[in-house]
């Protein structure tokens, strides 16, 4: 393997025909870039996707009120279906395993008017119940998230991201500082992260205030827009029971049919979960079978030209036998340079691949539909060994063909 002599004859039967080991190399080397780049390409698709939901619990199911589309008992089709506080108690009782559970309430259904002295502001406000922070995720940077005691107290507190505080106090800490919510002062006790998605980087983050201040200051009464829970049984099919569950409780409540999908908007995150991920393995798959194609067009042509330069170097073959060289030491010879062939040329695509990952990943922001693309290096490493492995076998079929030449055949080649 590491015969200076040996070596010297792959690099001199290279160094004979540059052209046609290059062309040979380069195909190769394709094949493994496109595989690094479709992989490449398909996790950012994957971590994209799957940043939608790194804020929301995978455990979890959401609620939205709709419009019903069937009549039932004797009420009419297009009904309203509005929830409440009332909705949420009887959830607790109805899921077995339940964790966590909140409503939520979008102040004005839009931008609302956030004023510290002279600065102002217009922010998305969000009356949120205290269960919010293990059913959300939020990162709080600095202070506290809305908690029980905010809820029970009905306090007028409220928890903003880096961009509000910026707008309205500048440089000075937000926090323990009253801010104007819709004109009614409200105690800044938090500071959450947030960013914001895709291209769009005047997005602004949202404000939370406690969910009983949001209906009695707002005049919501016991209204909510959505209502999130999670569940410890966080199956397949222990998500579509709590899912039945919830919908029959809510059904039988506001006195809707059950079967009918417009009165009731379910959001569930299992289920999203397991879809995202069977797409993706499909897409994983379909990259693989395009890489390997192309992995697998250049290891063909590597096994022609190493057929063609057997019959070029017939006559010197014969020679090297008929002066003692043992057939396998005439596979090795051939098999090594398929090898090395094979070795460079996958190393040179393996590399540009990574980095070119790399640099996409640096240059490119993040989106909801793509994000941070890269290969894992164990991959990467993998696919390039058995890459080697199989230009060792491409040439072995050459390799046998040169080991059976019969040296006085091949003196009298031309």
């Amino acid at each position: 393997m590491f015969d200076r002599e040996q070596w010297g004859e792959v690099f001199e039967s290279i160094g004979k025909n540059k052209l046609r080991a290059v062309l040979t190399g380069f195909a190769v080397f394709w094949g493994i870039f496109m595989l690094i780049i479709l992989l490449g390409a398909g996790s950012g698709l994957r971590n994209g996707f799957e940043y939608n939901f790194k804020n929301t619990a995978k455990n979890s199911i959401t609620l939205f009120g709709g419009e019903t589309s069937k009549p039932w008992n004797g009420l009419p089709a297009n009904r309203s279906i509005q929830l409440d506080e009332d909705d949420i108690d009887a959830l607790r009782n109805a899921i077995p395993g339940l964790e966590h559970i909140r409503g939520r309430y979008r102040v004005w259904r839009g931008q609302s008017q956030l004023q510290h002295g002279k600065n102002y502001g217009s922010y998305s406000i969000r009356g949120l119940g205290p269960e919010s922070l293990p059913l959300e995720n939020q990162i709080v940077l600095r202070g506290r998230f809305i908690n029980e005691v905010d809820e029970q107290s009905n306090r007028k507190v409220i928890v903003i991201a880096e961009d509000c505080s910026k707008e309205l106090f500048k440089d000075e800490d937000p926090l323990d500082q009253w801010i104007n919510v819709n004109g009614v002062p409200f105690l800044c006790v938090g500071l959450y992260e947030f960013e914001s998605g895709g291209h769009n980087t005047m997005e602004r983050s949202p404000v939370f205030i406690p969910l009983n201040a949001a209906q009695k200051v707002f005049n919501a009464k016991r209204d909510v827009d959505d209502i999130m829970f999670s569940f410890s049984d966080a199956t397949i099919v222990g998500s579509q029971m709590a899912e039945t569950r919830a919908v029959h409780t809510i059904a039988r409540r506001h006195n809707f049919d059950p079967t009918d999908d417009r009165a009731l908007w379910v959001n569930n995150n299992v289920e999203n979960s397991s879809m995202l991920g069977n797409i993706f393995t499909g897409i994983n798959a379909f990259l693989w079978f395009v890489g390997i194609g192309s992995l697998i067009a250049g290891i063909v042509g590597i096994s022609n030209i190493m057929i063609i330069v057997v019959q070029d170097r017939t006559k010197e073959i014969g020679i090297r036998k008929a002066l003692g060289a043992t057939p396998r030491n005439v596979i090795g010879q051939v098999m090594l340079e398929a090898v090395f062939v094979t070795a460079m040329a996958g190393w040179a695509g393996l590399i540009l691949g990574v980095f070119l990952m790399e640099g996409i990943a640096s240059a490119v922001p993040g989106s909801e539909f793509f994000r941070d693309p890269s290969i894992q290096l164990d991959v990467a490493l993998w696919a390039l060994f058995a890459l080697i492995i199989a230009g060792g076998l491409a040439g072995l079929i050459p390799a046998r063909k040169a080991a059976a030449i019969r040296p006085i055949e091949a003196l009298r080649d031309e």
